[in-house]
């Protein structure tokens, strides 16, 4: 059990670690079924060379990364 006074380090104490693990959870349930498996699994059209699932992943991917530096330049 915690002592009093003492928070849980699993916890967001700030806006701004509500607002990045709030980010992050919801762009990551952008890359896991079952919206993969239902909106994001077709090979056509190809966007930049990249069949559509690709490119789909891509972008989550490149978002969840982004909310990472953004969260690292604001020393969450």
């Amino acid at each position: 059990m915690d002592a009093p006074g003492r928070r849980s380090h699993l916890i967001p104490r700030t806006r701004d670690g509500r607002i990045a693990t709030t980010a992050f959870l919801a762009v990551l349930l952008l890359a896991m079924p079952p919206l993969t498996h239902t909106l994001w699994n077709r090979i056509d059209p190809w966007i930049g060379g990249l069949p559509f699932l690709y490119a789909v992943l891509l972008a989550v991917y490149v978002a969840l990364t982004a909310v990472l530096l953004w969260a690292l330049k604001r020393g969450v």
